[in-house]
């Protein structure tokens, strides 16, 4: 029978001691240190007697496994389509063999129905090959009969997509060794629970038992692994930061739950870039993948509206075009009301005194509402232009012209400032059709400061210049 060791181990940064602490020694956080009860692995040799250690360090790591690096042969690794291009860009090209990639997202988000629907697709992949593995998807949360009919409604049923329902880590890791598939899924890492170590299920113990036999058996396997994982209400993801760590790939699956647009984003990736981004829209038949999202974020009437202007922002490696919508009342209040959607009320507040000082439009009397359509971000600084020139068009009743952007940062002077990758922003506005876009003076690069074609394109120094540009200064 095994032994227990206990030690103690901070759910924070991964600390462990022998020794219990009100306070972490390492990152100096309260509460955080917890009782860990690890098991002992049997020692696998004795310890050679005094006249036998003459073997070189070269031969004991031979006799151990290791390899020499020159040797290691990737020629013949080939990563595993998901079905989703999306999904594929995000993990940079595909699932490499042997990876864990754990994805994390809010209740009903539909990290589920996005793994089974990948189960779906990889085991039909599989199916048109030469070899007969299979696709494992083991359940901790649902039973047998509830994964099939989510899978028939979002068409995933395929002969060799193996079903399993349990909580028990043995089990799990027995189905995994005796069917060897191309796929594990395993929803969720925190309602597996390991027998060899106490803790209540989903605890901060259970969950690095849990990860550490699962990722054990990738490796030795080959056998790439999904992990679905729990967050927090504050968005973390729950069980100790460890698992972040311990594993290859951290997806974090994004959305609305009032809206259908869902976006998938790597916050670590050992295989590929963390700034890719990938879009999908939820619907009653399953997840589809928005492969050109430039159209998500802009409204469908072609006529000229006073009080909208549109802006490109950086999504990852994506440009996306969001349309930013003002109105400005009158108040019978004696504090006037600022509400925001899609953007920073501080911001807003800022650029609206920048308004007045700068630009001559009063807007300190007045409601203000401003928003984005579908759900988009505008909260980042080179959105700022684009939110005053809407602000402007409102307060002037005079429209901006739905072919015109406006690209640039606001400071406190009034000043249009610079931002970064703005040629990448300009050739996909000159893709969606726009002929006009307002920016800040473009740095003299070679190449990078030639406009598109097509693309008329106005370089402006101060917030009073671009309002007149766009028609709707204040004086």
């Amino acid at each position: 029978m095994t032994k227990s060791a206990t030690q103690y181990v901070c759910t924070e940064c991964g600390w462990t001691g022998p020794k219990w602490y009100g306070r972490c020694p390492q990152c100096g956080q309260w509460g955080t240190v917890e009782e860990f009860h690890e098991a002992r692995p049997a020692a696998a040799t004795r310890t050679a007697a005094p006249g036998r250690t003459s073997r070189t360090l070269a031969n004991r790591a031979v006799d151990l496994g290791a390899t020499p690096i020159t040797k290691v042969d990737t020629r013949n690794v080939q990563r595993i389509p998901t079905g989703f291009g999306e999904f594929d860009r995000v993990l940079g090209g595909g699932i490499v063999p042997g990876s864990v990639v754990l994805v994390a997202g809010e209740p009903g988000i539909g990290k589920s129905t996005l793994l089974l629907e990948t189960a779906g697709h990889i085991a039909r992949y599989v199916a048109r090959g030469q070899s007969p593995k299979s696709v494992l998807y083991i359940s901790g949360e649902e039973s047998q009969a509830q994964v099939r009919m989510r899978a028939s409604r979002i068409d995933a049923v395929e002969e060799n997509l193996l079903l399993a329902s349990t909580t028990d880590l043995s089990t799990a890791l027995g189905l995994i060794e005796q069917e060897k598939p191309a796929l594990v899924i395993v929803d969720s890492a925190q309602t597996i629970v390991s027998q060899e170590v106490d803790g209540i299920a989903g605890g901060s113990t259970q969950v690095r038992e849990v990860a550490s036999a699962l990722i054990d058996s990738a490796k030795t396997m080959d056998i790439p692994v999904f992990l679905v994982g729990h967050v927090t209400k504050d968005g973390s993801i729950a069980g100790p930061r460890t698992l972040e760590h311990v594993v290859d790939v951290v997806c974090q699956f994004e959305g609305d739950a009032q809206t259908a647009l869902r976006m998938l984003r790597a916050v670590k990736n050992r295989f590929g870039p963390t700034d890719e981004v990938g879009c999908f829209d939820m619907s009653g038949d399953g997840i589809e993948e928005v492969s050109d999202p430039s159209g998500l974020f802009l409204s469908t009437s072609d006529q000229p509206t006073e009080g909208t202007c549109v802006t490109f922002t950086l999504d990852g490696h994506r440009s996306l075009p969001i349309e930013v919508q003002a109105l400005v009342t009158a108040t019978a209040l004696p504090s006037p009301r600022r509400a925001t959607n899609g953007i920073d009320s501080n911001r807003l507040a800022m650029l609206i005194a920048v308004l007045y000082k700068h630009g001559h439009v009063n807007l300190l009397a007045k409601d203000v509402y401003v928003s984005t359509i579908a759900g988009g971000l505008a909260k980042e600084p080179a959105c700022d232009l684009a939110i005053v020139s809407a602000l402007a068009s409102a307060a002037s009743s005079r429209p901006i012209a739905r072919t015109t952007c406006a690209i640039g940062e606001i400071s406190l002077t009034g000043q249009v400032r610079p931002i970064p990758r703005l040629a990448h922003r300009l050739a996909e506005a000159a893709r969606l059709g726009f002929t006009t876009a307002v920016v800040p003076t473009m740095r003299q690069r070679s190449g990078s400061a030639t406009p598109p074609a097509g693309l008329r394109v106005i370089e402006v120094t101060s917030l009073r210049d671009a309002l007149g540009a766009l028609g709707v200064s204040g004086r």
